[in-house]
Protein backbone atom coordinates (compact mmCIF):
# COMPACT_ATOMS: atom_id res chain seq x y z
CA UNK A 1 0.00 0.00 0.00
CA UNK A 2 1.42 3.35 -1.16
CA UNK A 3 1.88 6.07 1.04
CA UNK A 4 -0.81 8.20 -0.64
CA UNK A 5 -3.32 5.18 0.01
CA UNK A 6 -2.68 5.08 3.35
CA UNK A 7 -3.17 9.12 4.50
CA UNK A 8 -6.21 8.56 2.27
CA UNK A 9 -7.00 6.04 4.55
CA UNK A 10 -6.09 7.64 7.88
CA UNK A 11 -7.95 10.88 6.43
CA UNK A 12 -11.28 8.70 5.84
CA UNK A 13 -11.51 7.27 9.08
CA UNK A 14 -11.19 10.77 10.63
CA UNK A 15 -13.92 12.25 8.29
CA UNK A 16 -16.36 9.65 9.02
CA UNK A 17 -15.41 9.80 12.90
CA UNK A 18 -16.14 13.61 12.74
CA UNK A 19 -19.45 13.88 10.51
CA UNK A 20 -20.68 10.69 12.48
CA UNK A 21 -20.34 13.18 15.79
CA UNK A 22 -22.86 15.22 14.49
CA UNK A 23 -26.42 15.71 16.79
CA UNK A 24 -29.22 14.68 15.35
CA UNK A 25 -30.52 18.18 15.10
CA UNK A 26 -27.76 19.13 13.12
CA UNK A 27 -28.22 16.25 10.65
CA UNK A 28 -31.61 18.07 10.21
CA UNK A 29 -30.83 21.53 9.76
CA UNK A 30 -27.90 20.32 7.38
CA UNK A 31 -30.57 18.30 5.47
CA UNK A 32 -32.45 21.70 5.27
CA UNK A 33 -29.83 23.59 4.21
CA UNK A 34 -28.29 21.32 1.66
CA UNK A 35 -31.81 21.38 0.11
CA UNK A 36 -31.85 25.25 -0.20
CA UNK A 37 -28.36 25.04 -1.66
CA UNK A 38 -29.22 22.87 -4.67
CA UNK A 39 -32.69 24.11 -5.57
CA UNK A 40 -30.59 27.05 -6.29
CA UNK A 41 -28.09 25.02 -8.19
CA UNK A 42 -28.12 25.91 -11.33
CA UNK A 43 -26.81 22.77 -12.93
CA UNK A 44 -30.39 21.43 -11.45
CA UNK A 45 -32.41 24.10 -12.79
CA UNK A 46 -33.45 22.43 -15.80
CA UNK A 47 -32.24 18.84 -14.85
CA UNK A 48 -34.74 16.16 -15.39
CA UNK A 49 -33.28 12.92 -14.23
CA UNK A 50 -31.17 13.27 -11.12
CA UNK A 51 -29.41 10.14 -9.49
CA UNK A 52 -29.09 10.64 -5.75
CA UNK A 53 -28.16 8.37 -2.25
CA UNK A 54 -29.89 6.97 0.87
CA UNK A 55 -27.82 8.51 3.31
CA UNK A 56 -25.63 6.09 5.08
CA UNK A 57 -23.09 6.27 7.67
CA UNK A 58 -23.41 9.80 8.86
CA UNK A 59 -23.39 11.37 5.26
CA UNK A 60 -25.55 14.17 4.28
CA UNK A 61 -29.39 13.31 3.85
CA UNK A 62 -30.42 15.38 0.06
CA UNK A 63 -34.03 13.44 1.22
CA UNK A 64 -35.46 17.01 2.06
CA UNK A 65 -34.34 18.62 -1.27
CA UNK A 66 -35.66 15.05 -2.91
CA UNK A 67 -38.86 16.29 -1.57
CA UNK A 68 -38.93 19.98 -3.31
CA UNK A 69 -37.53 19.00 -6.60
CA UNK A 70 -40.13 16.43 -7.06
CA UNK A 71 -42.68 19.08 -7.22
CA UNK A 72 -40.90 20.69 -9.83
CA UNK A 73 -40.75 17.53 -12.26
CA UNK A 74 -37.89 16.04 -11.69
CA UNK A 75 -37.52 12.08 -11.74
CA UNK A 76 -34.63 10.39 -9.02
CA UNK A 77 -33.18 7.27 -9.50
CA UNK A 78 -30.98 5.71 -6.92
CA UNK A 79 -28.13 3.47 -7.66
CA UNK A 80 -28.27 -0.41 -7.55
CA UNK A 81 -24.76 -2.69 -7.39
CA UNK A 82 -24.60 -4.00 -10.73
CA UNK A 83 -25.80 -7.99 -10.75
CA UNK A 84 -22.48 -8.81 -13.31
CA UNK A 85 -20.28 -6.19 -13.20
CA UNK A 86 -18.02 -5.56 -10.29
CA UNK A 87 -17.58 -2.41 -8.65
CA UNK A 88 -20.42 -0.59 -11.16
CA UNK A 89 -23.64 0.71 -10.42
CA UNK A 90 -26.88 1.24 -12.43
CA UNK A 91 -29.72 3.80 -11.81
CA UNK A 92 -33.28 2.96 -11.08
CA UNK A 93 -36.57 4.75 -10.33
CA UNK A 94 -36.99 6.00 -7.08
CA UNK A 95 -40.60 6.91 -6.16
CA UNK A 96 -42.45 6.68 -2.75
CA UNK A 97 -43.66 3.28 -3.47
CA UNK A 98 -40.34 1.48 -4.65
CA UNK A 99 -39.46 -1.64 -2.49
CA UNK A 100 -35.92 -1.57 -1.10
CA UNK A 101 -34.16 -4.38 -0.46
CA UNK A 102 -30.03 -4.07 1.42
CA UNK A 103 -27.41 -4.91 -0.44
CA UNK A 104 -24.21 -6.46 0.65
CA UNK A 105 -23.30 -3.59 2.43
CA UNK A 106 -26.37 -3.17 4.25
CA UNK A 107 -27.37 -0.22 2.22
CA UNK A 108 -31.16 -0.19 0.95
CA UNK A 109 -31.55 -0.23 -2.85
CA UNK A 110 -34.07 -0.79 -5.38
CA UNK A 111 -34.30 -4.44 -7.01
CA UNK A 112 -32.67 -4.45 -10.05
CA UNK A 113 -34.63 -4.73 -13.00
CA UNK A 114 -33.22 -4.56 -16.46
CA UNK A 115 -36.23 -3.16 -17.83
CA UNK A 116 -36.50 -0.07 -15.37
CA UNK A 117 -32.66 1.25 -15.27
CA UNK A 118 -31.81 4.53 -17.05
CA UNK A 119 -28.22 4.24 -17.95
CA UNK A 120 -25.71 6.46 -16.15
CA UNK A 121 -25.04 8.77 -19.55
CA UNK A 122 -28.81 9.34 -20.14
CA UNK A 123 -28.46 10.87 -16.34
CA UNK A 124 -28.84 15.24 -16.09
CA UNK A 125 -27.24 15.04 -12.74
CA UNK A 126 -25.77 12.55 -10.07
CA UNK A 127 -25.35 13.62 -6.49
CA UNK A 128 -23.42 11.25 -4.58
CA UNK A 129 -22.21 11.63 -0.85
CA UNK A 130 -18.19 12.32 -0.33
CA UNK A 131 -16.18 11.26 2.93
CA UNK A 132 -14.24 14.51 2.50
CA UNK A 133 -13.32 17.26 -0.10
CA UNK A 134 -11.13 20.22 -0.91
CA UNK A 135 -12.09 23.59 -2.72
CA UNK A 136 -10.09 22.54 -5.81
CA UNK A 137 -12.80 19.33 -6.28
CA UNK A 138 -10.48 16.93 -5.33
CA UNK A 139 -12.65 14.08 -3.16
CA UNK A 140 -12.63 11.35 -0.91
CA UNK A 141 -15.10 8.37 -1.10
CA UNK A 142 -15.90 5.14 0.53
CA UNK A 143 -12.93 3.80 -1.02
CA UNK A 144 -14.88 1.12 -3.22
CA UNK A 145 -14.50 3.06 -6.40
CA UNK A 146 -18.12 2.49 -7.42
CA UNK A 147 -18.87 6.29 -8.87
CA UNK A 148 -14.78 6.29 -10.01
CA UNK A 149 -15.72 3.17 -12.87
CA UNK A 150 -19.31 3.99 -13.19
CA UNK A 151 -18.63 7.30 -14.55
CA UNK A 152 -15.19 6.97 -15.87
CA UNK A 153 -17.02 7.69 -19.77
CA UNK A 154 -16.92 11.56 -18.55
CA UNK A 155 -13.57 11.64 -19.01
CA UNK A 156 -13.83 11.01 -22.82
CA UNK A 157 -17.21 12.55 -23.33
CA UNK A 158 -17.92 16.04 -23.49
CA UNK A 159 -19.94 18.10 -20.75
CA UNK A 160 -22.66 19.22 -20.00
CA UNK A 161 -24.18 15.71 -19.31
CA UNK A 162 -23.98 14.35 -16.68
CA UNK A 163 -23.36 17.08 -14.41
CA UNK A 164 -21.82 15.01 -10.98
CA UNK A 165 -22.07 16.73 -7.82
CA UNK A 166 -20.66 16.02 -4.65
CA UNK A 167 -22.70 16.39 -1.37
CA UNK A 168 -20.69 16.92 1.93
CA UNK A 169 -20.97 18.59 5.27
CA UNK A 170 -19.05 21.54 5.47
CA UNK A 171 -16.88 20.26 8.45
CA UNK A 172 -15.93 17.93 5.82
CA UNK A 173 -13.93 20.27 4.08
CA UNK A 174 -9.91 19.86 4.36
CA UNK A 175 -7.08 21.85 2.91
CA UNK A 176 -6.22 19.86 -0.11
CA UNK A 177 -6.79 15.93 -0.81
CA UNK A 178 -4.26 13.48 -2.26
CA UNK A 179 -5.48 13.02 -5.80
CA UNK A 180 -5.52 9.37 -7.81
CA UNK A 181 -5.07 8.59 -11.44
CA UNK A 182 -8.84 7.01 -11.54
CA UNK A 183 -10.29 10.01 -9.18
CA UNK A 184 -13.35 11.25 -11.58
CA UNK A 185 -13.49 15.09 -11.40
CA UNK A 186 -16.19 16.84 -9.90
CA UNK A 187 -18.33 19.65 -11.57
CA UNK A 188 -19.66 21.18 -7.86
CA UNK A 189 -19.24 20.32 -4.33
CA UNK A 190 -22.26 21.33 -2.42
CA UNK A 191 -22.57 21.65 1.33
CA UNK A 192 -24.91 22.40 3.98
CA UNK A 193 -23.13 26.03 3.75
CA UNK A 194 -22.34 27.22 0.53
CA UNK A 195 -21.10 26.21 -3.26
CA UNK A 196 -17.57 25.17 -4.79
CA UNK A 197 -17.83 25.07 -8.30
CA UNK A 198 -15.04 23.25 -9.55
CA UNK A 199 -12.69 25.22 -12.59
Amino acid sequence: MSTNSLSRTALRKELRQKRNALTHQQHQDAANNIAINLLGHPALRRARHVAIYLPNDGEIDPSVYVSLARQRGIKFYLPVLHPVYKRRLVFSPFGDDTQLTPNRFGIPEPTFAESLKRPSWALDAVLFPLVGFDESGGRLGMGGGFYDRTFEFTRHRPRPAPKLIGLAHECQKVPALPVESWDIPLQSIVTDERRYDVK
